[in-house]
């Protein structure tokens, strides 16, 4: 007789989530996601009253959160604020922002204010929520949202790629090193999503034909597009994954 296989889960039944940036964007979508999959979740951004209404739109729908108000560019102050309300067996590090000019025209300001979040932030972010996973001796899943830019390069990106492109090389390093404890830690990294933060890119309409002649499929992308990976890479479905990264980007960087 046949016996078919054990098919993990995609549920987070008694996991608890810690999401960067989950006021708006990516970050929110993906909160959702993981909330609606039964984790319990605790919703981290700037705005504390946007965080507050957020938080309450989560209550109101049956999906309770907790809320942090913190700048992860302050690292002290955040890695402090995740110990206390760690562990966490889930990280959706969302948190992110840009400076798009030409490379001939950025100062020392610009690079440090998005490797100043890009980068920094979202690197001790990931080690503050991977110590208290290792105090514990538990293992984990981290989600660092990072970008097609991460892999290939764009006119007038050349910090915000610098900066995907080092979240990708953490991210690898971080994997390897805490893969024996079980924490595994991996990148999904979008095309072109649309939000409310990136309303501006799509006022340009041929730039917005450029991107959809190399996005394969056609379109750009929903903050929902971007959920679905982040649950799959949260979840024992993808038990076996580690140190990589999940393209989200319709095929822009198959070429």
């Amino acid at each position: 007789m046949t016996e078919l296989p054990v098919i993990p889960t995609f549920r987070l039944d008694g996991k608890r989530a810690l999401v960067t940036g989950a006021s708006s964007g990516i970050g929110l979508a993906a909160a959702t996601a993981l909330a609606q999959a039964g984790a319990e979740l605790t919703l981290v951004a700037r705005n504390p009253d946007r965080l507050a209404e957020v938080a309450d739109a989560f209550t109101k729908a049956g999906l309770p959160a907790e809320s942090l108000a913190l700048d992860i560019g302050d690292i002290d102050a955040t890695a402090e604020a995740i110990r206390q309300a760690g562990p966490f067996d889930i990280l959706v590090n969302s948190a992110g922002c840009a400076r798009h000019q030409p490379a001939l025209e950025v100062t020392a300001d610009a690079f440090d204010q998005v490797m100043g979040v890009n980068l920094r932030g979202a690197f001790f972010v990931t080690q503050a929520v991977a110590q208290g996973l290792a105090r514990t001796g538990r293992p984990g899943s981290l989600i660092n949202i990072s970008s097609q830019m991460g892999h290939v390069g764009g006119y007038d990106r050349a910090v915000y790629c610098a900066s995907k492109h080092a979240v990708e090389g953490f991210t690898k390093a971080m994997a390897i090193e805490w893969g024996p404890s079980g924490i595994r830690v991996n990148t999904v990294c979008p095309t072109f999503v649309r939000t409310a933060l990136t309303e501006s890119t799509f006022q340009d309409l041929e730039h917005v034909e450029r991107i959809r002649e190399k996005i394969k499929l056609g379109r750009v992308g929903t903050p929902g597009d971007v959920a679905g990976a982040v649950l799959y890479l949260a979840s024992e479905a993808s038990a076996l994954v580690t140190g990589t990264s999940l393209l989200v980007d319709g095929g822009w960087t198959a070429e």
